[in-house]
């Protein structure tokens, strides 16, 4: 019997692995679309578009669940969607202006600043550990900007931006994940967000051609693809199994954007990122051992 349940956890734990490297690839996917548009259209049209092709995908799902969704709970989904909006706006903004590898090994910070936010949203204990995980994460972000020593363009300073917003948006997930199922929830998110970047997509509108329509489209169904490998891979391993593989993004990032976008390969981006990732597993594996 025991056998068993060692057998089956390990086939959870490889199915989740498996998930969690597709997830990876779905999402180097949208980064690789995203900087082929590049400045051709406005972030926040960008983001508009990419958001409400991903709304008309999920329509059947978010017009079912209205019908059973509460004002409390439609208020928490509405606050999601202005702090994504902001995080998606600076997100597709930095992608135009600095290197796939160097927008990943930010965007390793978010963990670090849901820790920071759960720490007053929900009052959770600032632990020991904790402050060492943000400590280190601190200096991967050191490691990676190197103040003094490297330009610190507008495209950094969006991009940590959007990993403290983020953390926000993920947070209020909290609160949902409860009473909704994953596909809700990322229905959801793409309605209010789209719902917010209405006024600065009018405001920044410019005319588009279909080729990158087309790639908007196409980011939105790869990144729909993505959020439901992320939560294949979360619902069969824990979160101490696979998160070690986000690294992978990064990986790809600097290949994708070496061979397709002649990104010169950073050390220090790379060096940085693995520092934050770093941190952000010992604090994913940290809290699993003080849950019971």
């Amino acid at each position: 019997m025991l056998i068993n349940v060692i057998s089956m956890n390990k086939k959870s734990y490889i199915v989740g692995i498996f998930w969690m490297i597709m997830t990876s690839f779905f999402f180097v996917g949208v980064f690789v679309t995203v900087k082929y548009i590049g400045d051709d259209v406005p972030a926040s049209q960008s983001a508009f578009l990419r958001y409400l092709f991903g709304t008309l995908i999920l329509a059947p799902i978010i017009l079912k669940s209205l019908k059973n969704t509460n004002k409390s709970l439609m208020k928490k989904f509405v606050i999601r969607g202005f702090f994504h909006a902001i995080g998606v706006t600076l997100w597709f903004y930095s992608m135009t202006v600095i290197t796939m590898a160097e927008v990943t090994a930010i965007g390793f910070l978010t963990p670090i600043f849901i820790c920071i936010g759960a720490s007053f949203m929900f009052r959770e204990k600032f632990t020991g550990f904790r402050f060492f995980a943000i400590l280190v994460s601190f200096i991967g972000a050191l490691i990676i900007l190197r103040p003094g020593f490297k330009l610190f363009e507008i495209g950094h300073g969006c991009m940590l931006f959007a990993a403290f917003v983020f953390s926000f948006s993920y947070l209020i997930v909290k609160y949902v994940s409860e009473e909704k199922n994953s596909k809700e929830i990322v229905g959801y998110l793409s309605l209010f967000t789209t719902l917010f970047l209405i006024p600065m997509a009018i405001y920044d509108w410019e005319s588009i051609n279909n080729t990158n329509l087309f790639l908007l489209f196409l980011t939105a169904i790869i990144a729909t693809f993505g959020h439901i490998t992320m939560t294949l891979a979360i619902k069969s391993a824990p979160m101490v199994v696979i998160q070690p593989f986000t690294f992978l993004q990064l990986v790809w990032s600097v290949i994708f954007g070496f061979i397709l976008f002649n990104e010169k390969v950073d050390i220090f981006v790379i060096l940085g990122g693995v520092v934050i990732l770093f941190s952000t597993f010992y604090l994913t594996f940290k809290e699993s051992k003080t849950v019971k």
